[in-house]
């Protein structure tokens, strides 16, 4: 019995482990347009509500400027009371994303409403298809193509809409980033 419990246990922690580091690798990372609301405990000047700026920095009193664009919302308040405990004492500072303007996906050619979406929760190419209304008529289901940037470079991901539609070949249902660019011939 013992043996068994030892197991369960051994199980329960496997899970535990394996769930927290889904969960920390899906943490939101800032977008350059996004809207922070920053506060110091304690400070009430340096209480502050601040955009990312288009290179991915931001500006904040005594801190000056620091990069982000790619950091989680941790990542940022660590690396502003960094740089704030040369002026206050064991500052307390908190972020929050008061909006994620800048979580955007750009939809071009031949859909109903081409533009640009804020993604307010993950999405699918299905999905940001959808909220552009959908293919137009003469839309060329099975060319439709994701460019993604990464780290300087341009990724094309092919998307077969036909196929998807039809519930085959789901993998190239694509999971969008912020920036992802859907192209619609």
């Amino acid at each position: 019995m013992r043996n068994v419990n030892l197991c369960g246990s051994f199980i329960l922690l496997f899970v535990l482990l394996v769930s927290h580091n889904v969960i920390a690798s899906e943490k939101y990372l800032l977008n350059a347009g996004d809207i922070l609301d920053i506060s110091v405990w304690k400070e009430e000047a340096l209480n502050k509500t601040v955009a990312v700026l288009p290179d991915g920095s931001l500006s904040f009193p005594l801190a000056g400027s620091l990069q982000a664009k790619g950091k989680s919302i941790n990542e940022l308040e660590l690396a502003l009371k960094k740089k704030l405990e040369e002026y206050i004492t064991d500052p307390v500072v908190t972020v929050v994303v008061a909006s994620v303007n800048g979580n955007t996906v750009h939809i071009l050619g031949k859909v109903q409403t081409p533009g640009s979406f804020v993604m307010n929760q993950q999405l699918t190419v299905m999905q940001a298809l959808s909220l552009a209304g959908g293919l137009s008529t003469y839309a060329q289901e099975n060319n439709i193509i994701v460019l993604r940037e990464n780290n300087g470079k341009q990724t094309v991901m092919p998307v077969h809409y036909a196929k998807i539609k039809d519930g085959d070949d789901l993998s190239t249902n694509v999971v969008l980033e912020s920036g992802d660019v859907i192209v619609i011939p």
